[in-house]
Protein backbone atom coordinates (compact mmCIF):
# COMPACT_ATOMS: atom_id res chain seq x y z
CA UNK A 1 0.00 0.00 0.00
CA UNK A 2 1.74 3.48 -0.95
CA UNK A 3 1.83 5.81 1.26
CA UNK A 4 -1.34 8.80 1.33
CA UNK A 5 -0.36 12.29 2.14
CA UNK A 6 -2.65 13.86 3.86
CA UNK A 7 -2.30 17.71 3.09
CA UNK A 8 -4.21 20.67 4.70
CA UNK A 9 -6.24 22.73 1.90
CA UNK A 10 -7.14 26.09 2.50
CA UNK A 11 -8.52 28.93 0.24
CA UNK A 12 -6.17 29.86 -1.57
CA UNK A 13 -5.55 26.12 -3.39
CA UNK A 14 -8.90 27.16 -4.99
CA UNK A 15 -7.56 30.61 -6.38
CA UNK A 16 -4.16 28.25 -7.46
CA UNK A 17 -6.08 25.88 -9.38
CA UNK A 18 -6.26 25.83 -13.37
CA UNK A 19 -10.45 25.43 -14.48
CA UNK A 20 -11.15 23.21 -17.06
CA UNK A 21 -13.40 23.49 -19.83
CA UNK A 22 -16.95 23.49 -19.56
CA UNK A 23 -18.80 20.38 -20.08
CA UNK A 24 -22.49 20.16 -21.77
CA UNK A 25 -22.79 23.96 -21.57
CA UNK A 26 -22.55 24.16 -17.49
CA UNK A 27 -19.87 26.54 -16.25
CA UNK A 28 -17.14 25.35 -13.25
CA UNK A 29 -17.82 27.16 -10.12
CA UNK A 30 -15.71 29.47 -8.88
CA UNK A 31 -15.05 31.31 -5.70
CA UNK A 32 -16.47 34.71 -7.26
CA UNK A 33 -19.16 32.59 -8.46
CA UNK A 34 -20.56 31.91 -5.21
CA UNK A 35 -22.51 34.43 -4.39
CA UNK A 36 -25.02 33.81 -6.80
CA UNK A 37 -26.80 31.59 -5.02
CA UNK A 38 -29.87 32.95 -2.98
CA UNK A 39 -30.84 30.74 -0.28
CA UNK A 40 -34.62 30.30 0.60
CA UNK A 41 -35.53 30.04 4.11
CA UNK A 42 -38.45 30.25 6.77
CA UNK A 43 -41.25 28.63 4.96
CA UNK A 44 -44.53 28.89 6.94
CA UNK A 45 -48.07 27.57 5.58
CA UNK A 46 -51.60 29.94 5.77
CA UNK A 47 -54.04 28.63 8.23
CA UNK A 48 -56.27 27.79 5.51
CA UNK A 49 -53.55 26.39 3.58
CA UNK A 50 -53.39 28.30 0.14
CA UNK A 51 -49.93 30.52 0.76
CA UNK A 52 -46.67 29.87 1.72
CA UNK A 53 -44.68 32.57 3.48
CA UNK A 54 -40.82 32.65 3.02
CA UNK A 55 -37.66 34.52 2.71
CA UNK A 56 -35.06 34.88 -0.21
CA UNK A 57 -31.41 35.63 1.10
CA UNK A 58 -29.30 37.50 -2.35
CA UNK A 59 -26.10 38.69 -2.14
CA UNK A 60 -24.32 41.84 -3.36
CA UNK A 61 -20.77 40.49 -4.28
CA UNK A 62 -20.03 44.53 -5.62
CA UNK A 63 -21.06 46.07 -2.35
CA UNK A 64 -20.21 43.17 0.17
CA UNK A 65 -23.39 43.17 1.60
CA UNK A 66 -26.71 40.95 2.25
CA UNK A 67 -30.36 40.82 2.12
CA UNK A 68 -33.36 38.89 2.58
CA UNK A 69 -37.09 40.12 1.74
CA UNK A 70 -40.49 38.20 1.90
CA UNK A 71 -42.25 36.46 -0.69
CA UNK A 72 -45.19 34.18 -0.52
CA UNK A 73 -46.24 31.51 -3.23
CA UNK A 74 -49.58 29.64 -3.76
CA UNK A 75 -48.95 26.46 -1.78
CA UNK A 76 -49.95 24.55 -5.08
CA UNK A 77 -47.30 26.02 -7.38
CA UNK A 78 -47.50 29.52 -9.15
CA UNK A 79 -46.26 32.83 -9.09
CA UNK A 80 -44.16 34.00 -6.42
CA UNK A 81 -45.13 37.56 -4.88
CA UNK A 82 -42.58 39.62 -3.37
CA UNK A 83 -43.66 41.20 -0.33
CA UNK A 84 -41.26 43.12 0.89
CA UNK A 85 -38.24 45.39 -0.88
CA UNK A 86 -36.25 46.62 2.47
CA UNK A 87 -32.66 46.79 1.55
CA UNK A 88 -32.28 46.48 5.88
CA UNK A 89 -33.18 42.72 5.68
CA UNK A 90 -36.91 41.32 6.71
CA UNK A 91 -36.65 37.93 7.65
CA UNK A 92 -38.99 35.16 9.90
CA UNK A 93 -42.52 35.55 8.77
CA UNK A 94 -45.49 34.24 10.50
CA UNK A 95 -48.58 34.24 9.50
CA UNK A 96 -51.26 35.60 12.07
CA UNK A 97 -53.73 33.24 13.08
CA UNK A 98 -56.61 34.38 10.35
CA UNK A 99 -54.49 34.47 8.04
CA UNK A 100 -55.16 38.04 6.87
CA UNK A 101 -51.37 39.16 8.11
CA UNK A 102 -47.79 38.59 7.61
CA UNK A 103 -45.70 39.47 11.00
CA UNK A 104 -41.82 39.26 10.51
CA UNK A 105 -38.53 40.78 11.43
CA UNK A 106 -36.76 43.87 10.24
CA UNK A 107 -33.89 45.58 11.28
CA UNK A 108 -34.65 48.45 8.44
CA UNK A 109 -35.23 51.08 11.00
CA UNK A 110 -32.58 50.18 13.17
CA UNK A 111 -32.79 47.49 15.90
CA UNK A 112 -34.31 44.31 15.02
CA UNK A 113 -38.29 44.55 15.25
CA UNK A 114 -41.56 43.07 14.24
CA UNK A 115 -43.50 44.43 11.93
CA UNK A 116 -47.08 43.62 10.30
CA UNK A 117 -47.86 43.16 6.64
CA UNK A 118 -51.39 42.98 5.29
CA UNK A 119 -51.79 40.18 2.55
CA UNK A 120 -53.10 42.07 0.49
CA UNK A 121 -50.00 44.32 0.02
CA UNK A 122 -49.14 47.86 1.22
CA UNK A 123 -46.70 49.36 3.81
CA UNK A 124 -45.31 47.14 6.93
CA UNK A 125 -46.69 48.52 10.07
CA UNK A 126 -43.92 48.76 13.08
CA UNK A 127 -45.51 46.59 15.67
CA UNK A 128 -42.77 46.64 18.62
CA UNK A 129 -40.26 49.56 19.38
CA UNK A 130 -38.08 46.99 22.04
CA UNK A 131 -34.89 48.79 22.87
CA UNK A 132 -32.29 46.49 22.18
CA UNK A 133 -34.45 44.44 19.41
CA UNK A 134 -36.37 41.72 19.32
CA UNK A 135 -34.65 38.30 19.19
CA UNK A 136 -37.66 35.38 18.34
CA UNK A 137 -41.48 35.65 18.70
CA UNK A 138 -44.44 34.07 17.91
CA UNK A 139 -48.55 35.29 17.70
CA UNK A 140 -50.70 34.87 20.68
CA UNK A 141 -53.61 32.69 19.23
CA UNK A 142 -56.21 35.43 19.36
CA UNK A 143 -53.99 37.77 17.44
CA UNK A 144 -53.71 40.21 19.26
CA UNK A 145 -50.25 40.03 20.46
CA UNK A 146 -46.66 38.13 20.40
CA UNK A 147 -44.50 36.24 22.74
CA UNK A 148 -41.32 37.68 22.12
CA UNK A 149 -37.60 37.78 23.31
CA UNK A 150 -35.42 40.39 24.38
CA UNK A 151 -32.82 41.09 26.94
CA UNK A 152 -33.13 42.84 29.97
CA UNK A 153 -30.39 43.30 32.72
CA UNK A 154 -31.91 41.51 36.16
CA UNK A 155 -33.85 43.82 38.30
CA UNK A 156 -34.96 46.41 35.62
CA UNK A 157 -38.38 46.79 35.42
CA UNK A 158 -39.04 48.24 31.49
CA UNK A 159 -36.58 48.75 28.90
CA UNK A 160 -36.06 52.32 30.42
CA UNK A 161 -34.11 51.10 33.00
CA UNK A 162 -32.35 48.92 30.20
CA UNK A 163 -31.29 52.08 28.31
CA UNK A 164 -30.67 53.94 31.03
CA UNK A 165 -27.88 51.12 32.34
CA UNK A 166 -26.44 51.32 28.82
CA UNK A 167 -25.60 54.87 28.76
CA UNK A 168 -24.29 54.25 31.75
CA UNK A 169 -21.56 51.89 30.44
CA UNK A 170 -20.89 54.41 27.60
CA UNK A 171 -19.98 57.12 29.49
CA UNK A 172 -17.45 55.23 31.10
CA UNK A 173 -14.06 55.75 30.19
CA UNK A 174 -12.88 51.99 31.13
CA UNK A 175 -13.68 49.35 28.58
CA UNK A 176 -12.58 46.98 30.41
CA UNK A 177 -15.02 44.21 31.22
CA UNK A 178 -14.83 41.97 34.28
CA UNK A 179 -16.30 38.16 34.39
CA UNK A 180 -16.84 36.45 37.83
CA UNK A 181 -17.57 33.30 36.52
CA UNK A 182 -16.51 31.17 33.80
CA UNK A 183 -20.16 31.68 31.38
CA UNK A 184 -17.76 35.06 29.97
CA UNK A 185 -18.80 34.57 26.07
CA UNK A 186 -20.85 32.48 23.39
CA UNK A 187 -18.04 32.47 20.34
CA UNK A 188 -17.62 35.63 19.16
CA UNK A 189 -20.30 37.52 21.80
CA UNK A 190 -19.02 38.61 24.83
CA UNK A 191 -21.59 38.29 28.24
CA UNK A 192 -22.68 41.72 29.18
CA UNK A 193 -24.92 41.52 31.98
CA UNK A 194 -27.47 40.96 30.33
CA UNK A 195 -30.29 37.89 30.26
CA UNK A 196 -32.98 36.97 27.72
CA UNK A 197 -36.45 37.30 28.79
CA UNK A 198 -39.66 36.39 27.41
CA UNK A 199 -42.35 39.42 27.00
CA UNK A 200 -45.64 39.60 26.09
CA UNK A 201 -46.70 42.27 23.79
CA UNK A 202 -49.76 43.83 22.05
CA UNK A 203 -49.81 44.24 18.64
CA UNK A 204 -51.49 47.47 18.66
CA UNK A 205 -49.84 50.41 20.57
CA UNK A 206 -48.37 47.85 23.50
CA UNK A 207 -45.96 48.08 25.97
CA UNK A 208 -43.90 45.20 26.91
CA UNK A 209 -44.74 42.52 29.60
CA UNK A 210 -42.12 40.85 31.01
CA UNK A 211 -43.03 37.20 31.84
CA UNK A 212 -40.28 35.75 33.41
CA UNK A 213 -38.74 39.06 35.60
CA UNK A 214 -37.39 37.01 38.30
CA UNK A 215 -35.01 34.77 36.15
CA UNK A 216 -31.13 35.07 36.84
CA UNK A 217 -30.00 33.65 33.36
CA UNK A 218 -31.36 33.52 29.98
CA UNK A 219 -35.08 32.02 29.78
CA UNK A 220 -33.85 30.14 26.50
CA UNK A 221 -30.84 27.69 26.08
CA UNK A 222 -28.29 29.69 23.62
CA UNK A 223 -27.85 27.09 20.77
CA UNK A 224 -25.29 26.48 17.94
CA UNK A 225 -28.10 24.28 15.74
CA UNK A 226 -31.73 24.78 17.08
CA UNK A 227 -34.29 22.30 17.08
CA UNK A 228 -36.48 24.62 16.18
CA UNK A 229 -37.86 27.48 18.79
CA UNK A 230 -37.69 26.83 22.35
CA UNK A 231 -41.15 28.03 23.83
CA UNK A 232 -44.63 27.67 22.92
CA UNK A 233 -48.20 29.13 23.90
CA UNK A 234 -50.39 26.30 25.16
CA UNK A 235 -53.64 26.03 23.06
CA UNK A 236 -55.98 27.84 25.73
CA UNK A 237 -53.18 30.84 25.53
CA UNK A 238 -53.07 30.62 29.86
CA UNK A 239 -49.66 29.15 29.85
CA UNK A 240 -46.19 29.63 28.33
CA UNK A 241 -43.52 26.84 28.45
CA UNK A 242 -40.06 27.02 27.68
CA UNK A 243 -36.96 25.57 27.72
CA UNK A 244 -33.58 26.59 29.92
CA UNK A 245 -31.27 26.34 32.12
CA UNK A 246 -31.30 27.77 35.75
CA UNK A 247 -28.17 26.50 37.21
CA UNK A 248 -25.61 28.13 39.14
CA UNK A 249 -22.45 27.11 36.95
CA UNK A 250 -23.96 27.66 33.04
CA UNK A 251 -20.64 27.24 31.39
CA UNK A 252 -20.61 23.21 32.35
CA UNK A 253 -24.18 22.71 33.31
CA UNK A 254 -26.16 20.95 30.26
CA UNK A 255 -29.35 20.13 32.32
CA UNK A 256 -31.64 21.83 30.74
CA UNK A 257 -35.52 21.83 31.94
CA UNK A 258 -39.16 22.70 30.49
CA UNK A 259 -40.35 25.73 32.65
CA UNK A 260 -43.96 27.03 32.75
CA UNK A 261 -45.16 30.61 33.40
CA UNK A 262 -48.77 31.48 33.61
CA UNK A 263 -49.52 33.38 30.17
CA UNK A 264 -51.55 36.76 33.05
CA UNK A 265 -48.17 36.36 34.94
CA UNK A 266 -47.24 34.89 38.08
CA UNK A 267 -44.40 32.00 39.31
CA UNK A 268 -42.21 30.50 37.05
CA UNK A 269 -42.41 26.56 37.78
CA UNK A 270 -40.39 23.44 36.43
CA UNK A 271 -42.16 20.67 34.96
CA UNK A 272 -39.66 18.94 34.40
CA UNK A 273 -36.56 17.20 36.84
CA UNK A 274 -34.28 14.83 34.20
CA UNK A 275 -30.86 15.72 35.46
CA UNK A 276 -29.98 15.23 31.58
CA UNK A 277 -31.48 17.76 29.07
CA UNK A 278 -35.38 18.52 28.14
CA UNK A 279 -35.73 20.75 24.95
CA UNK A 280 -38.32 21.99 22.88
CA UNK A 281 -41.49 21.87 24.45
CA UNK A 282 -44.74 21.48 22.57
CA UNK A 283 -48.25 20.84 23.72
CA UNK A 284 -50.55 18.74 22.48
CA UNK A 285 -54.05 20.56 20.28
CA UNK A 286 -56.16 19.19 23.35
CA UNK A 287 -54.03 20.89 25.67
CA UNK A 288 -53.77 17.45 27.88
CA UNK A 289 -50.11 16.48 26.80
CA UNK A 290 -46.70 17.53 26.65
CA UNK A 291 -43.86 16.76 24.45
CA UNK A 292 -40.20 17.69 23.97
CA UNK A 293 -37.09 15.98 23.39
CA UNK A 294 -34.88 14.33 26.17
CA UNK A 295 -31.44 12.69 26.85
CA UNK A 296 -30.48 10.49 29.40
CA UNK A 297 -27.08 11.30 30.04
CA UNK A 298 -26.16 14.01 32.37
CA UNK A 299 -23.51 16.34 31.37
CA UNK A 300 -23.35 14.78 27.46
CA UNK A 301 -24.79 17.29 24.77
CA UNK A 302 -23.96 14.55 21.87
CA UNK A 303 -26.39 11.88 23.47
CA UNK A 304 -29.65 10.32 21.51
CA UNK A 305 -32.97 12.77 22.14
CA UNK A 306 -35.91 10.90 22.57
CA UNK A 307 -39.47 12.09 22.26
CA UNK A 308 -40.77 12.46 25.52
CA UNK A 309 -44.16 13.22 26.47
CA UNK A 310 -46.42 13.74 29.50
CA UNK A 311 -49.84 14.02 30.58
CA UNK A 312 -49.99 17.83 32.37
CA UNK A 313 -49.80 19.36 34.26
CA UNK A 314 -47.46 16.69 36.71
CA UNK A 315 -47.59 13.73 34.86
CA UNK A 316 -44.73 10.77 35.09
CA UNK A 317 -42.23 11.52 31.65
CA UNK A 318 -42.66 8.51 28.46
CA UNK A 319 -40.47 8.12 25.97
CA UNK A 320 -42.37 7.25 22.00
CA UNK A 321 -39.16 6.58 20.95
CA UNK A 322 -36.96 4.41 23.79
CA UNK A 323 -35.80 1.94 21.24
CA UNK A 324 -35.06 4.35 17.83
CA UNK A 325 -31.57 4.48 17.42
CA UNK A 326 -31.59 7.85 16.04
CA UNK A 327 -31.84 11.56 17.67
CA UNK A 328 -34.73 13.42 17.37
CA UNK A 329 -34.98 16.71 15.87
CA UNK A 330 -37.70 19.22 15.14
CA UNK A 331 -40.89 18.28 15.87
CA UNK A 332 -44.70 18.86 15.39
CA UNK A 333 -48.36 17.56 16.76
CA UNK A 334 -50.75 16.11 13.79
CA UNK A 335 -53.79 18.34 13.98
CA UNK A 336 -56.28 15.79 15.99
CA UNK A 337 -53.59 15.45 18.14
CA UNK A 338 -53.03 11.42 17.52
CA UNK A 339 -49.53 11.36 16.18
CA UNK A 340 -46.31 13.20 16.44
CA UNK A 341 -44.18 14.60 13.39
CA UNK A 342 -40.35 14.20 13.88
CA UNK A 343 -37.00 15.09 11.78
CA UNK A 344 -34.16 12.95 12.05
CA UNK A 345 -30.91 12.40 11.01
CA UNK A 346 -30.47 9.12 8.77
CA UNK A 347 -27.22 7.79 6.70
CA UNK A 348 -26.69 11.03 5.33
CA UNK A 349 -30.36 11.93 5.03
CA UNK A 350 -32.22 14.15 7.16
CA UNK A 351 -36.14 12.99 6.78
CA UNK A 352 -39.41 13.05 8.26
CA UNK A 353 -40.95 10.53 10.89
CA UNK A 354 -44.24 10.23 12.56
CA UNK A 355 -44.88 7.87 15.58
CA UNK A 356 -48.39 7.25 17.58
CA UNK A 357 -48.68 9.74 20.62
CA UNK A 358 -48.71 6.49 22.46
CA UNK A 359 -45.51 4.59 21.18
CA UNK A 360 -45.03 2.36 18.95
CA UNK A 361 -43.62 1.96 15.27
CA UNK A 362 -41.63 4.78 13.35
CA UNK A 363 -42.58 5.34 10.31
CA UNK A 364 -40.69 7.36 7.23
CA UNK A 365 -43.00 9.95 6.35
CA UNK A 366 -40.86 11.81 3.61
CA UNK A 367 -37.27 10.83 2.32
CA UNK A 368 -35.77 7.34 2.54
CA UNK A 369 -37.10 5.17 -0.19
CA UNK A 370 -40.04 7.34 -1.02
CA UNK A 371 -40.63 9.65 -3.81
CA UNK A 372 -39.37 12.65 -2.02
CA UNK A 373 -35.45 11.25 -2.55
CA UNK A 374 -32.34 11.34 -1.12
CA UNK A 375 -31.07 14.42 0.81
CA UNK A 376 -32.02 17.18 3.23
CA UNK A 377 -35.75 17.88 4.12
CA UNK A 378 -36.29 20.43 6.29
CA UNK A 379 -38.01 22.56 8.06
CA UNK A 380 -41.21 20.49 7.64
CA UNK A 381 -44.44 22.27 7.86
CA UNK A 382 -47.90 21.31 7.79
CA UNK A 383 -51.23 22.06 5.57
CA UNK A 384 -54.55 22.17 7.39
CA UNK A 385 -55.17 18.82 8.70
CA UNK A 386 -52.00 17.54 7.60
CA UNK A 387 -53.20 16.89 4.41
CA UNK A 388 -50.00 18.38 2.70
CA UNK A 389 -46.51 19.38 3.74
CA UNK A 390 -44.02 21.61 2.50
CA UNK A 391 -40.78 21.17 3.01
CA UNK A 392 -37.10 22.80 2.05
CA UNK A 393 -35.05 20.36 0.13
CA UNK A 394 -31.73 20.14 -0.80
CA UNK A 395 -30.18 17.04 -2.19
CA UNK A 396 -26.41 16.69 -4.02
CA UNK A 397 -27.90 18.13 -7.43
CA UNK A 398 -29.23 21.73 -6.18
CA UNK A 399 -29.63 24.19 -3.10
CA UNK A 400 -32.34 24.40 -1.16
CA UNK A 401 -35.99 24.57 -2.35
CA UNK A 402 -39.62 24.63 -1.32
CA UNK A 403 -40.93 21.35 -2.17
CA UNK A 404 -44.63 20.15 -1.57
CA UNK A 405 -45.72 16.44 -1.11
CA UNK A 406 -49.01 14.57 0.57
CA UNK A 407 -49.28 13.17 4.40
CA UNK A 408 -48.21 10.19 2.54
CA UNK A 409 -44.93 11.80 1.08
CA UNK A 410 -46.25 11.19 -2.35
CA UNK A 411 -47.28 13.99 -4.60
CA UNK A 412 -43.61 15.66 -5.32
CA UNK A 413 -44.15 19.11 -6.66
CA UNK A 414 -41.35 21.62 -6.53
CA UNK A 415 -42.76 24.91 -5.81
CA UNK A 416 -39.66 27.66 -5.97
CA UNK A 417 -36.89 27.52 -8.42
CA UNK A 418 -35.21 31.10 -7.06
CA UNK A 419 -32.38 29.58 -8.41
CA UNK A 420 -33.10 27.91 -11.97
CA UNK A 421 -31.00 29.92 -14.18
CA UNK A 422 -27.48 28.70 -12.00
CA UNK A 423 -29.18 25.36 -12.44
CA UNK A 424 -29.01 25.30 -15.92
CA UNK A 425 -25.95 27.28 -16.46
CA UNK A 426 -23.57 26.15 -13.73
CA UNK A 427 -21.76 22.23 -12.90
CA UNK A 428 -23.90 20.44 -10.03
CA UNK A 429 -22.08 17.19 -9.44
CA UNK A 430 -23.98 14.33 -7.99
CA UNK A 431 -22.11 11.86 -5.66
CA UNK A 432 -21.13 8.20 -5.70
CA UNK A 433 -22.64 6.70 -2.50
CA UNK A 434 -20.25 3.39 -0.85
CA UNK A 435 -20.03 1.68 2.12
CA UNK A 436 -16.48 0.20 3.48
CA UNK A 437 -15.07 -1.96 6.56
CA UNK A 438 -13.39 0.98 9.14
CA UNK A 439 -11.69 0.55 12.03
CA UNK A 440 -12.54 -2.81 14.18
CA UNK A 441 -14.68 -4.08 11.16
CA UNK A 442 -17.32 -1.23 11.53
CA UNK A 443 -19.37 -0.18 8.41
CA UNK A 444 -18.70 3.23 7.19
CA UNK A 445 -20.83 5.29 4.74
CA UNK A 446 -18.70 7.69 2.37
CA UNK A 447 -19.61 9.19 -1.16
CA UNK A 448 -17.21 9.91 -3.86
CA UNK A 449 -17.90 13.16 -6.34
CA UNK A 450 -16.40 12.57 -9.51
CA UNK A 451 -14.59 15.66 -11.78
CA UNK A 452 -16.77 17.85 -13.64
CA UNK A 453 -15.26 16.93 -17.16
CA UNK A 454 -14.51 13.18 -16.11
CA UNK A 455 -12.77 11.26 -18.42
CA UNK A 456 -12.44 7.26 -16.97
CA UNK A 457 -8.95 7.51 -18.90
CA UNK A 458 -7.10 9.77 -16.77
CA UNK A 459 -5.73 9.99 -13.05
CA UNK A 460 -7.34 12.86 -10.66
CA UNK A 461 -5.92 14.21 -7.67
CA UNK A 462 -8.16 13.48 -4.87
CA UNK A 463 -9.49 15.65 -1.62
CA UNK A 464 -10.53 14.37 1.39
CA UNK A 465 -13.35 16.79 3.03
CA UNK A 466 -13.60 16.05 6.92
CA UNK A 467 -16.26 17.26 9.01
CA UNK A 468 -16.12 18.90 12.39
CA UNK A 469 -18.27 18.69 15.87
CA UNK A 470 -16.90 16.01 15.29
CA UNK A 471 -20.59 14.91 16.24
CA UNK A 472 -22.20 15.84 13.00
CA UNK A 473 -22.63 14.09 9.96
CA UNK A 474 -22.41 15.07 6.12
CA UNK A 475 -25.20 14.63 4.29
CA UNK A 476 -26.08 13.54 0.66
CA UNK A 477 -26.62 17.42 0.31
CA UNK A 478 -25.19 20.32 -1.52
CA UNK A 479 -22.21 21.76 -0.75
CA UNK A 480 -20.18 24.77 -2.30
CA UNK A 481 -16.74 23.14 -1.86
CA UNK A 482 -17.95 20.12 -3.89
CA UNK A 483 -19.05 21.79 -6.57
CA UNK A 484 -15.66 24.32 -6.74
CA UNK A 485 -13.26 21.35 -6.43
CA UNK A 486 -14.84 18.70 -8.71
CA UNK A 487 -15.25 21.90 -11.25
CA UNK A 488 -11.35 22.11 -10.86
CA UNK A 489 -10.83 18.28 -12.16
CA UNK A 490 -10.24 17.10 -8.58
CA UNK A 491 -12.25 14.22 -7.40
CA UNK A 492 -13.59 14.77 -3.50
CA UNK A 493 -13.89 12.00 -0.62
CA UNK A 494 -16.43 12.56 2.21
CA UNK A 495 -17.79 10.45 4.68
CA UNK A 496 -19.00 9.87 8.20
CA UNK A 497 -16.50 8.36 10.21
CA UNK A 498 -17.02 7.38 13.79
CA UNK A 499 -18.00 10.03 16.00
CA UNK A 500 -20.76 11.09 13.18
CA UNK A 501 -24.69 11.24 13.89
CA UNK A 502 -27.32 9.52 12.00
CA UNK A 503 -25.52 6.02 12.29
CA UNK A 504 -27.22 5.27 15.72
CA UNK A 505 -25.56 6.03 19.28
CA UNK A 506 -23.33 3.54 19.94
CA UNK A 507 -21.39 4.61 16.68
CA UNK A 508 -21.63 8.23 17.40
CA UNK A 509 -20.45 7.82 20.98
CA UNK A 510 -17.03 5.38 19.10
CA UNK A 511 -15.16 8.96 19.36
CA UNK A 512 -15.77 9.33 23.06
CA UNK A 513 -12.15 9.69 24.61
CA UNK A 514 -10.44 8.51 21.32
CA UNK A 515 -10.06 11.54 19.14
CA UNK A 516 -7.55 10.39 17.35
CA UNK A 517 -8.16 6.79 17.14
CA UNK A 518 -11.07 5.12 14.98
CA UNK A 519 -12.42 8.17 13.22
CA UNK A 520 -8.96 8.47 11.70
CA UNK A 521 -8.24 4.71 10.82
CA UNK A 522 -12.47 5.26 9.24
CA UNK A 523 -11.27 8.22 7.70
CA UNK A 524 -8.13 6.34 6.41
CA UNK A 525 -10.11 3.09 5.50
CA UNK A 526 -12.20 5.25 3.14
CA UNK A 527 -9.47 6.36 0.78
CA UNK A 528 -7.71 3.44 0.63
CA UNK A 529 -11.14 1.66 -0.33
CA UNK A 530 -11.51 4.87 -2.33
CA UNK A 531 -7.64 4.13 -4.27
CA UNK A 532 -8.45 -0.31 -4.51
CA UNK A 533 -11.62 0.48 -6.30
CA UNK A 534 -11.54 3.48 -8.52
CA UNK A 535 -8.29 3.31 -10.96
CA UNK A 536 -8.44 6.73 -12.00
CA UNK A 537 -8.20 8.51 -8.94
CA UNK A 538 -3.80 9.21 -8.26
CA UNK A 539 -2.96 7.76 -5.13
CA UNK A 540 0.48 10.00 -5.14
CA UNK A 541 -1.80 13.12 -5.00
CA UNK A 542 -4.06 12.54 -1.76
CA UNK A 543 -5.22 16.04 0.49
CA UNK A 544 -7.17 16.31 3.08
CA UNK A 545 -9.37 20.08 4.34
CA UNK A 546 -11.42 20.41 7.20
CA UNK A 547 -12.94 22.64 10.04
CA UNK A 548 -12.94 22.79 13.28
CA UNK A 549 -12.61 18.99 14.22
CA UNK A 550 -12.03 18.31 11.11
CA UNK A 551 -9.39 20.58 10.88
CA UNK A 552 -8.12 18.97 14.20
CA UNK A 553 -7.79 15.39 12.27
CA UNK A 554 -5.77 17.11 9.57
CA UNK A 555 -3.06 18.41 11.86
CA UNK A 556 -2.82 14.69 13.68
CA UNK A 557 -2.69 12.99 10.78
CA UNK A 558 0.44 15.14 9.50
CA UNK A 559 1.80 13.98 12.68
CA UNK A 560 1.35 10.26 12.17
CA UNK A 561 1.52 9.81 8.25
Amino acid sequence: MRRISILLAAIALIAAIAIPAAAEGKKPWTPDDLWKLKRVGGNQVSPDGKWIAYVVNVTDFEENSGNSDIWIIPSGGGEARRMTTSPKGDSHPLWSPDGKRIAFLSSRDGSRQIYILPLQGGEARQATDIYGGVGDFIWTHDGTGFILTARTYPGCEDFDCVKEKDEEKEKCKVSAMVHKSLMYRHWDTYEDGKVQHLFHIAAEDGEPRNLTPDLKFDALTYWLGSAGREFALSPDGKAVYFAGKQDEDQAVSYNEEIWMVPFDGGEVKRVTSNPAADSHPRVSPDGKYLAYRATRRPGYESDRYELTVIKLPDGEPVSLTPDYDRSVGSFFWSHDGKKIYFSAEDQADINLFSVSAKGGKVSTVIGGKGDAGRGYHMSVQPGPKDKFFTYLYRPMVHYYEIFRCNNKGGGVKKLTGVNDEIYAGYHFPDAEEMWFEGAEGAKVHGFLVKPMNFDPGRKYPLLVRIHGGPQQMFGYAYRTEYAVFSGADYAVFFCNPRGSTGYGQEFCDGINSDWGGKVIEDIRSGVRHVLANYDWVDGGKVAGWGGSFGGFVCNLSLIHI
